[in-house]
């Protein structure tokens, strides 16, 4: 199996790519399209701001590659919103790969959301074997609604998706690689699609 993970940059891939190697499983960090477009697997991890990820992506025409990809595709945390349409952060135009808004957090919480928190209502082979109220590791002051699209949820304090899926794009707003034991469950789960 080939396993990508887009380098734009913007990304965590160095804590990426030792998850994976943990699973046993070899990748390539690239912003190549023909060595994307050729994955059978493409991970999209990211850490940042929206609009200098944006341009990053733009650098290497990435953001025209990564919506027309037909294979399993994982977001991770900013990867996660960036696949998203629109957001508050710098008034961003993201992918628009998953038809839903990034927004900021009320000024009532502290931001960043950082650290340990529930995920719930799970509703994908993502999460196969991962048990209800199960923990991952979370860091953003940005956020996406819960929406029909939603397939885990946290909450802080009101719900958010925790992790969405359009078609073949799965995205997840916590750190998969900072998430012990269920994040690389989840991690696994995303290899095996």
């Amino acid at each position: 199996m080939k396993i990508v993970i887009v380098d734009y940059k913007a990304g965590n891939v160095q804590s990426v790519l030792f998850a994976l190697e943990r699973l046993g499983a070899q990748a390539t960090v690239t912003s190549n399209a023909e060595e994307i477009q050729s994955a059978d697997k493409v991970i999209f991890p990211g850490v940042g701001e929206a609009s200098s990820a944006m341009r990053a992506l733009k650098v290497n025409n990435l953001d025209q590659l990564l919506p027309t990809l037909t294979q399993p595709f994982l977001g991770v945390c900013l990867g996660m919103q960036l696949l998203c349409q629109h957001s508050e952060e710098g008034d961003t135009v993201m992918l628009g790969i998953i038809p839903v808004p990034v927004k900021k957090f009320d000024a009532a919480v502290k931001v960043p959301h950082m650290g340990w928190n529930n995920l719930h209502h799970l509703k994908s082979d993502l999460f196969t074997g991962i048990n209800e109220d199960e923990y991952a590791y979370f860091v953003h002051s940005f956020y996406a609604p819960v929406t029909e699209h939603t397939i885990a949820q946290s909450s802080y304090p009101e719900p958010f998706s925790a992790a969405l899926q359009y078609k073949n794009f799965y995205a997840v707003q916590f750190h998969t690689e900072k998430s012990g034991p269920a994040g690389a469950h989840i991690l696994q789960n995303f290899l095996n699609l």
